[in-house]
C-alpha cells in the first residue's frame, strides 16, 4: 500500500514534468490515449480474473465488454476527435470598438488531475476518465477503491508498464489515503461514488479551491406511464436490474407503475425471469456482491420491509443466497414504506421496489420530491414521455430504454 508521502512525491514529479511540457501536441496526446486501449486489450484475461476474484463471481463477458472494450471505445473516439477539440474557437468582436482585432478561446490543459474511482467498475471508472484527461493534455494520478484489491493491483502494474509515473500513476490505499487524496492541491479532481462521500470530497477540495467533477449515484427511477407496462418494457427494466446484480450507479433503483398495472408488471417480470434467466443467481451471468458487509446490508433492507408487511416476491424458482460467491436472486418488493431504508438509500443490489401511483402527475411529483437522480427511464407514448422529460431533472434520461446513455463513448 502507498502512503501519503508517496502521493506527495508523485504529485511533485508530475508538476515538474507538466512545467516542462504544458501543452502536448496532438500526436503525443493521441499516442497516450491509444496506449490505454492497447494496455487493456493485452491484459484481457488478467482483467477478467481480477474482477472474478474481487467480486467472488463476475461474468467474463461483462468484464470484457465494459472494463476493456468500453474503455477502448472511448479511447478510439477521443483519438479521432482530439485535434478538433484542440482548435481555438473564434468570438465575434465589434469592429467599431476593436477595429481589426480578433478574439478567440484557446483550450489549455489544466495540469495534474486526480481521479478517485469506485469499486463497481474498477477499470472503466478509473481508466475511462483517464482517456479524457490525457486527450486534454493533462497528467493524472489514479486512486482506485480498496474494496477491489486485485483489480487495483493489476491496474497499478499495467499503468507502471505503460506510462512514465510523471505522466500517469496509481496510488493504492484505504480511507486515510483517500481522505488525503481529496485534500490534495490538484488542478482538477474527479470523484465517482455516493452522494454522502461526494459531499466530503467537495468540502475537502473547496479548502484548496480545487475544481471538482462529481458523478454521484442515487435512486434512479423507471417511470411507466399509463398503458406502458408491456412485455418489452418490463423485460428492459428487469434485464437492466440484473446487470452486475444491481451494482451499477445508473441501474433502475425503483419502478413507478400505475396502480391498475401492478399485477401485469409482476406477471411480466416473472415471465421474463422464467424465459430468459431461470437460474440466474446460480449461473455465470450473476455477479457476486462486493463484500459480506454489502450482502448483509441488502438482506437487512429486505428483512425491514418484510417485517413491515410488504409483499416480497422472488421470481426465480429455486433461487438461493450463496454466501461463498455472495450471489442472490432478484427480489421484487411491492409498495415499500417511503421511510424504509429501501426507499431512502441507493440499493446497489438485486432488490427492485415497485411503487404504485394513481396519476402521472403524482409519479412525477414523487421523483421531484427526492434528490435529482443520476438516471431516469421514462416508458410510454411520445406525449407522456415528453411530459416526464419536461417536468423532471436528471443526470441522464432514456426514453423507452434503460441505462443506454452509459454505453455511449462520446
Amino acid at each position: 500500500m502507498d502512503t501519503i508521502n508517496t502521493l506527495e512525491k508523485r504529485l511533485a514529479a508530475q508538476r515538474r514534468a507538466f512545467a516542462q511540457n504544458p501543452y502536448p501536441e496532438a500526436a503525443e496526446r493521441r499516442q497516450n490515449v491509444e496506449r490505454i486501449a492497447s494496455m487493456l486489450r493485452s491484459n484481457v484475461d488478467a482483467v477478467a480474473a481480477a474482477m472474478n476474484d474481487d467480486f467472488g463471481a463476475h461474468p467474463h463477458a461483462a468484464s470484457i465488454m465494459v472494463e476493456v472494450e468500453g474503455v477502448a471505445a472511448r479511447a478510439v473516439y477521443a483519438s479521432a476527435h482530439l485535434e478538433q477539440w484542440m482548435q481555438a474557437e473564434r468570438r465575434e468582436v465589434d469592429p467599431d470598438l476593436f477595429g481589426s482585432a480578433v478574439a478567440e478561446v484557446r483550450y489549455q490543459p489544466k495540469g495534474i488531475v486526480g481521479n478517485l474511482s469506485p469499486w463497481n467498475f474498477p477499470f472503466d471508472l478509473a481508466l475511462g476518465p483517464l482517456v479524457d484527461i490525457l486527450a486534454a493534455g493533462n497528467r493524472a494520478i489514479l486512486k482506485p477503491s480498496e474494496l477491489t484489491p486485485r483489480c487495483s493491483a493489476l491496474m497499478a502494474e499495467m499503468v507502471a508498464k505503460t506510462f512514465s509515473p510523471d505522466l500517469v500513476t496509481v496510488v493504492r490505499g484505504g480511507p486515510t489515503l483517500a481522505k488525503a487524496f481529496a485534500s490534495t492541491q490538484w488542478d482538477h479532481l474527479l470523484y465517482t461514488g455516493s452522494p454522502e462521500i461526494g459531499r466530503e470530497v467537495a468540502v475537502a477540495a473547496a479548502a484548496n479551491l480545487v475544481p471538482v467533477t462529481l458523478e454521484l449515484g442515487g435512486k434512479c427511477p423507471a417511470l411507466f406511464a399509463p398503458s406502458a407496462v408491456t412485455r418489452q418494457a418490463v423485460g428492459d427494466v428487469i434485464g437492466t436490474k440484473l446487470i452486475k446484480s444491481g451494482q451499477v450507479c445508473i441501474t433502475v433503483d425503483y419502478v413507478l407503475v400505475p396502480s391498475d398495472d401492478i399485477d401485469d408488471f409482476i406477471q411480466l417480470a416473472g415471465e421474463f425471469i422464467r424465459a430468459k434467466v431461470p437460474t440466474y443467481s446460480r449461473s455465470d451471468d450473476c455477479a457476486g456482491l462486493i463484500s459480506e458487509r454489502h450482502l448483509d446490508r441488502i438482506l437487512d433492507m429486505v428483512d425491514e420491509v418484510s417485517a413491515s408487511g410488504c409483499v416480497v416476491l422472488e421470481p426465480e424458482e429455486g433461487g438461493a443466497i450463496d454466501r461463498a460467491t455472495r450471489r442472490m436472486p432478484l427480489q421484487i418488493v411491492i409498495d415499500p414504506p417511503a421511510e424504509s431504508r429501501l426507499m431512502r438509500e441507493e440499493i446497489f443490489g438485486p432488490i427492485l421496489p415497485v411503487v404504485p401511483y394513481d396519476r402521472l402527475e403524482d409519479a412525477i411529483a414523487f421523483i421531484n420530491d427526492r434528490d435529482r437522480p443520476l438516471g431516469l427511464y421514462a416508458f410510454g407514448d411520445e406525449e407522456a414521455t415528453n411530459e416526464i422529460a419536461r417536468r423532471t431533472v436528471s443526470g441522464g434520461l432514456a426514453i423507452n430504454a434503460c441505462a443506454m446513455q452509459g454505453a455511449l463513448p462520446n
